[in-house]
């Protein structure tokens, strides 16, 4: 088969804890009328309460979910279940040739697959329609940007203490404006500020420290055209003007044996975005790979958690290179239950400053470390070192009581997202 699957791996992709605990309970082979694999997909019949059993299958290659239940959730129970039970008991599926319903899908899977790409070379035939784009585009953005400063330039005359007494308005108006000029980037900035002046002791430096990067990106702007290339591209994905894919896909890749490491799913307004973030084995370069869902529409599950994918990554043009696109992946991904972080706080952190120097606009850095112990003080999360220094958890992390478990008081390694104040914990290994 494609993949050797572990039971967490699995219940990890469940969409929430419902639909874990329900496809557990589909992890039976009496449930089952049928169960087949091949070396691509597996699939299986399960008899529900409808008279006709739900027909699920993953295509283990992305992997990628299709079932004829009426569930909305992505992946549903069923194809949870199916997976459950090939983890936990290969023994009961066939190996034969795809059904009909099967191979169908696949089949339009690759289509579907070949249109995108057609459509994207088509979008990028016209050289002058999309010189026109980008000069319009710029025009706006210069105007937004305009409008920005002279509202930092009030806000800083006026002193930070006034912003306590504003309203949400007072920041939502801003923002929307830098939507109109085509700077989502720049819009999502000045909203997170928004609840920095009801954060608690030390928000002035806070918000000072957010609003300087507001101002910093401004003025680089308006030098944008003598900057270097990579510091160009970099004002660009702040502002939320991202590259071409297929240019980035173009450039030289690297080959690696990937660990996926974490995996956080935010949510504004109705649309969903998913951070993915790898570790290259042998080139020590971090990666985050990027996917969107809008309303009902499902993230993608390729890239499971503690697993290794051999492939290769193309990364976005950058001073500091993080975000990336998978190029090419030239085997199965294998399972991985560890992975050797830094050794120490300090370490750890001066990488951070590091890559702060080349970008000063990275918000999330990707963490790893090694042999830290888990406290809390009844307030406050951290993870201390053999230095005895400390890490702030931040308190929305998911499993902080599943990590102090895990560790018992012993070291335990640990990965997540780090703001320059708190890790935000993604996860966990002994």
């Amino acid at each position: 088969m494609s993949m050797s699957w572990t039971a967490d791996q699995v219940l990890a992709l469940a969409p929430d804890a419902s639909s874990a605990k329900s496809g557990q309970g589909l992890a039976n082979p009496r449930k089952w009328v049928t169960l087949g694999h091949d070396a691509q997909a597996v699939w299986g019949e399960c008899q529900g309460s409808s008279k006709t059993p739900y027909r699920a299958q993953v295509d283990q290659n992305g992997p990628a979910f299709r079932c004829s239940c009426p569930s909305r959730k992505f992946p549903c129970k069923h194809a949870i279940g199916l997976l459950l039970l090939l983890v936990n008991k290969p023994e009961v599926f066939s190996e034969t040739a795809q059904p009909d319903w099967v191979s169908e899908w696949i089949s339009s899977r690759a289509e579907k697959a070949e249109k995108q790409e057609t459509k994207k070379r088509t979008a990028a035939s016209d050289p002058k329609a999309q010189a026109k784009r980008t000069s319009e585009r710029r025009d706006k953005i210069t105007a937004g940007l305009n409008d920005l400063e002279r509202w930092v330039r009030d806000l800083i005359r006026q002193g930070l203490a006034t912003t306590q007494g504003k309203p949400y308005s007072f920041w939502e108006s801003t923002a929307a404006r830098l939507v109109d000029a085509q700077a989502p980037g720049a819009a999502r900035m000045v909203r997170e500020m928004a609840g920095i002046p009801a954060s608690g002791n030390g928000w002035q430096d806070r918000l000072l420290v957010r609003l300087g990067r507001l101002h910093l990106l401004i003025e680089g702007y308006k030098r944008f055209d003598i900057l270097p290339p990579a510091t160009q591209a970099d004002i660009r994905n702040t502002l939320g003007w991202n590259y071409n894919q297929d240019e980035v896909l173009a450039t030289e890749s690297i080959h690696d044996q990937w660990h996926i490491l974490g995996q956080h799913v935010e949510q504004e307004d109705n649309m969903k975005t998913q951070r993915t973030w790898l570790w290259g084995a042998n080139s020590q370069q971090p990666a985050l790979i990027l996917d969107f869902a809008h309303g009902n529409q499902p993230l993608d599950k390729s890239l499971v958690v503690n697993t290794v994918l051999d492939a290769e990554l193309a990364f976005f043009p950058s001073n500091y290179p993080l975000r990336a696109l998978l190029k090419q992946q030239h085997a199965p991904p294998t399972s991985c239950t560890a992975f050797a972080g830094s050794p120490t706080v300090l370490e750890a952190t001066n990488s951070y400053t590091k890559a702060l120097a080349r970008n000063p606009w990275i918000e999330r850095f990707p963490l790893a470390l090694n042999e830290v112990v888990p406290f809390y003080d009844g307030e406050t999360w951290r993870a201390y070192d053999t230095d005895d220094r400390g890490l702030t958890l931040h308190k929305s992390s998911q499993n902080l009581w599943e990590m102090v478990a895990t560790s018992g008081g012993y070291p335990i390694g640990i990965f997540g997202e780090w703001d320059g104040r708190q890790l935000t914990l993604l996860n966990t290994w002994g």
